[in-house]
């Protein structure tokens, strides 16, 4: 298995050989190298690419559900223009999604947090303030900014989050020993639509919905008009394909509040 420990292993084990081979057979230092850049570009897809669980175990998908079911799921609300643009359309078409809201947006908007919950569906944590920078925090750092959201969830809702959406998908020692030290269940995907990028909302809409499956999880966004589009243009196509949307606890069978 392609993860942070086994690779670091392998690569341990591979410097070893490379020190001894150095010295008995005086091999070019340029290996070294060449060993050290494959093991950088390793560990820098590993941290980006959250399907990999490639730093800590995230549900991505899950093929091995029985029902013709789907998630699809909003990061970086509740966003006052947006969101209840996205409830009326889930509403319409009777389906339910999970939201992983940014803790300064929930302090903003409690209501349309209130609103999400009140309308059936699932809310989870995307850290409190969304910083570019998140990836490299420190531990304590990603600890309290993952307990800054849940205490304000708590606080205005009375639940306890238990889901958690790593910021930009990203992942490492540090963010895996944070979620362990509050309990929380990482939620990733395996269906990401760009739709925060400058793709053309037709070419969203087929990253979104190309191959679609049982078990697929689909990542969108709260925040933008051209998702509304994409939104609901997908909607349709899970009715024809007889695919049922609902929410990531739902698909995986876990529970969303501790």
């Amino acid at each position: 298995m392609l993860n942070f420990k086994n690779v670091n292993s392998l690569a341990l084990i591979i410097l070893i050989g490379l020190i001894v081979a150095y010295f008995l057979i005086d091999i070019s230092f340029w290996w070294f190298i060449l060993s050290g850049l494959i093991w950088f570009l390793l560990t820098a897809l590993g941290s980006g690419l959250i399907g990999w669980n490639y730093h800590l175990k995230a549900l991505n998908s899950n093929p091995s559900i029985s029902k013709n079911q789907v998630a699809i799921t909003f990061d970086d609300g509740p966003n006052p223009e947006f969101t209840p643009q996205v409830l009326e359309l889930l509403k319409k078409h009777d389906v339910k999604a999970t939201f992983f809201c940014i803790g300064l947006n929930i302090e903003n908007y409690p209501k349309l947090l209130k609103k999400i919950i009140n309308e059936g569906h699932t809310i989870g944590n995307h850290t409190y303030s969304h910083n570019k920078m998140f990836g490299f925090f420190s531990t304590k750092q990603v600890i309290e900014e993952l307990e800054q959201t849940n205490k304000m969830v708590f606080k205005k809702t009375g639940l306890a989050l238990n889901l958690y959406r790593p910021a930009f998908g990203v992942t490492n020692p540090r963010i895996k020993k944070a979620i362990t030290a509050t309990k929380l269940q990482a939620i990733g995907w395996n269906k990401r639509s760009l739709d925060t990028t400058n793709l053309s909302k037709e070419r969203i809409l087929k990253r979104a919905s190309k191959n679609l499956k049982k078990g697929d999880v689909i990542l969108l966004h709260d925040t933008s008009e051209k998702t509304l589009w994409v939104l609901e243009q997908l909607l349709l196509i899970l009715q024809k394909q007889k695919l049922q949307a609902v929410t990531v606890d739902s698909l995986f069978n876990i529970e969303p509040y501790a």
